[in-house]
């Protein structure tokens, strides 16, 4: 070969080169199907990777079974506190570790359907962005109000809240909803008598964890869909990512409305009152392999790029938290984690962890101990 020809070649090898690894990096499973790879082959140090698995297993909570005694036990001091929703069981932990889109390991029954509270509120944001996207509502500093009809949103101070308000949790929304008032979801302070009478605060200028809050921005995105949100998850992002038919998203016994002459269910964003989404481990994996891959399951853009980048902007006054997805800002949560790490996350253990620098994606189920796991499973890659 003479010195032209190859300097005619190798740049072409190397675009090649780059082509396979990039196509490789896209993989997506097939619908009832995943293909495995050994942990050296993708790029773990088989031992260490072994006792991060390990360590999530030993660090796993299951008991007590009956998550309804979970519930309580964790929110029974609230004042009125009641279940509105189904809950369920847990059986042991379960877990995927996923790198360059194919399982390097696995543990527990994965396919075994349970709740997974707050990790639902990842999905909701993800709806939210097909309302967006479809143009079901101007902009995200849009207030609420103007497309959500009914009382919800015309009080003086509720007038001012804006999708972009609800999406991080900085509304301050003050009102009941499916027969909760606001105040009572966590309340602060130890003068019960003040809880009702609480100071509000601008939209927009206090971070507050709040399910009836969520839940008001599922109802609102049911208002501006005219469809129930599972329906719209299952035909736009479920199906697509070949995820099974066993998942459900549930609300309250009393969060039934009538809508265009039909009584539908308004789901809720969690299971602080029992029901939310219910789902096997393999239909997380799914849901997360979709955000590793930026938005895309093989050919088609399934959720809006621009969406992606709005939800990932840490909230100023939270800022390891953005559109109901909680963030590594400044590395904070996870020091071992890439800044860029985000995270669903819920009660008892369940986290969806995406990690688009290291190409990685865990699912844990009742594994509490994300950062402890989480670094072991980084620290397991080669340098």
């Amino acid at each position: 070969m003479t010195r032209l020809s190859a300097r005619i070649l190798l740049p072409g090898l190397c675009l090649l080169l780059l082509s396979t690894i990039l196509q490789a990096n896209d993989y997506v499973p097939p619908r009832g199907d995943w293909a495995r790879v050994d942990p050296a082959t993708a790029g773990f140090d088989p031992d260490r990777l072994a006792d991060a698995v390990q360590l999530a297993r030993d660090k796993a909570v299951v008991e007590p079974r009956e998550l309804s005694e979970s519930i309580l036990d964790a929110f029974s001091e609230e004042p009125d506190f009641r279940i509105l929703g189904p809950t369920g069981t847990r059986e042991a932990s379960a877990g995927l570790i996923i790198r360059g889109g194919k399982i390097a390991a696995e543990w527990g029954d994965l396919e075994r359907v349970e709740m997974t509270f707050s990790v639902v509120k990842s999905y909701l944001s993800t709806v939210a962005a097909l309302a967006w996207s479809d143009g079901h509502f101007g902009d995200v500093q849009e207030p609420v109000g103007k497309t959500v009809r009914g009382d919800l949103f015309t009080s003086e101070h509720n007038r001012q809240i804006t999708w972009h308000h609800l999406l991080n949790q900085t509304s301050d929304w003050s009102g009941t909803l499916w027969d909760v008032p606001d105040w009572a979801d966590r309340p602060e302070g130890d003068d019960r008598d003040a809880w009702p009478n609480r100071q509000l605060h601008t939209p927009g200028t206090y971070w507050k964890y709040n399910d009836v809050r969520i839940n008001l921005l599922a109802y609102s995105l049911l208002e501006v869909l005219r469809e129930p949100l599972p329906v719209v998850l299952r035909e736009r992002i479920m199906n697509p990512i070949g995820a099974s038919p066993t998942w459900r998203w549930y609300g309250y016994e009393n969060s039934w409305v009538e809508l265009d002459g039909r009584r539908l269910q308004s789901v809720s964003g969690g299971g602080h009152f029992g029901g939310g989404m219910f789902i096997n481990t393999y239909d997380h994996a799914r849901f997360g392999l979709l955000f590793l891959r930026g938005g895309r399951w093989g050919d088609e853009q399934l959720v809006p790029p621009g969406w992606l980048e709005l939800a990932r902007q840490p909230t100023p006054q939270r800022p390891d938290y953005g559109y109901l997805w909680w963030l590594n800002t400044d590395r904070e949560r996870i020091p071992a984690a890439p800044e860029s790490a985000y995270w669903a996350a819920g009660f008892g253990g369940n986290y969806i962890y995406i990690d688009e620098t290291n190409d990685l994606l865990v699912v844990l189920r009742w594994v509490p101990a994300l950062e402890e796991v989480i670094t072991a499973i980084t620290e397991a890659l080669d340098s």
